[in-house]
This record gives C-alpha cells, sequence and structure tokens, in this order.
C-alpha cells in the first residue's frame, strides 16, 4: 500500500518537529484557479485553511493576476505563514499554458516577497513522489494521501486546493528531512 519512503516520511513526520512556527502556504498556481492550502507543520502536521481563487477566464489577463495578488496577499495577511512552497509549472507540449501558469507562480511569488517569506519550489514530480511515493500519480491518489496525511476525514476539494495542501506537506517533509539529516548525519 505505501511505498517504503512513504512509510518513511510518515514515521519522520511523527518524530522531527519542523520547528516552531511552522506554518506553510502552499500553492497550486493558474490564471483562472489558483489552490491555496495553509498546513501547521510545528508538531504533526495539520490544515489550517485551504481553498480556490478563481478568477473568470474572460478577465484580461492583467486584471487577473492583479486579482491574484490581492486575494493571495489577504491569505497571507489573515494566516501569517511562515514560508511559501510552489508548485513549479509542469512544462509538456502546451507551452502557452506553461506560460500563462508561469505569471501566476510569479504573483505568488511577489506575494511572499512583499512579506519577506522564504519560497521554496517542488516540481509536480516531486510532489508526487513525496506525497505517494509515486511520482506519476493521479489526482485522487494525491487526494487521498493528503486525506490520510491531514487526517482529514473527507477528500480536500477541490482537487486545486488538494494540491496545494501537498505542496505544503511536501516542503513540510523535505525540511523535516534535511533536519533529520543534519541531527543525524555524518559528523
Amino acid at each position: 500500500m505505501f511505498s517504503p519512503i512513504s512509510t518513511f516520511l510518515m514515521l519522520l513526520q511523527k518524530s522531527c518537529a519542523v520547528g516552531r512556527d511552522m506554518l506553510i502556504l502552499g500553492v497550486d498556481p493558474g490564471t483562472v484557479n489558483l489552490g491555496y492550502g495553509i498546513v501547521d507543520g510545528e508538531e504533526e502536521m495539520h490544515m489550517v485553511d485551504c481553498g480556490v481563487i478563481n478568477v473568470s477566464s474572460r478577465v484580461p489577463m492583467e486584471e487577473r493576476l492583479r486579482s491574484l495578488f490581492d486575494r493571495l496577499s489577504q491569505i497571507i495577511a489573515n494566516h501569517r505563514p511562515s514560508e511559501v512552497a510552489i508548485e513549479d509549472p509542469f512544462i509538456g507540449r502546451n507551452v502557452r499554458s506553461a506560460f500563462a501558469i508561469g505569471r501566476a507562480q510569479a504573483i505568488a511569488i511577489l506575494a511572499a516577497a512583499n512579506k519577506g517569506l522564504p519560497v521554496y519550489y517542488y516540481s509536480p514530480a516531486r510532489i508526487k513522489q513525496q506525497i505517494t511515493g509515486y511520482g506519476q500519480s493521479d489526482k485522487q491518489q494525491i487526494q487521498e494521501m493528503v486525506r490520510i496525511q491531514l487526517g482529514l476525514t473527507e477528500l480536500p476539494q477541490p482537487s486545486d486546493a488538494a494540491d496545494a495542501l501537498a505542496v505544503a506537506i511536501c516542503h513540510i517533509q523535505q525540511s523535516r528531512l534535511n533536519r533529520w539529516l543534519i541531527e543525524h548525519g555524518p559528523k
């Protein structure tokens, strides 16, 4: 059911707290639907908030970006995360789509930078590998593992919000692993 990596990370999740004030904002960038998820990773991980900022595709791009920036900035002001983790755009065959996602990513970076927050980036395959133990997982598998790891009774919805929570979880797990390696690695 779980890969050895997923099992190790789940055990690590319970045994090695990241540090004080580890409130992570995960972002799944998009210019029509931007997912966000806030996870408290100080002890055992739990979801603080998640959702999707929706902007009509009929609105000009510059207005969409301004709206995304304003609303994401408000989320940052309300929750005061300590760090921000953002999914890198997947560059497949649709280059135009990748550019649009890159614009939304830039907006998230700017919103975080305006508050002096450190920003971390993770590829979609890295997030899937970290969350499910398999880098080609589908949306349903990611939602189920996010539900399990955050102790939720229902799947986080919509999928853009679940993806953003996965980005935050990925960052927390990576931070915990880095800290564990520093504390227990070769001296």
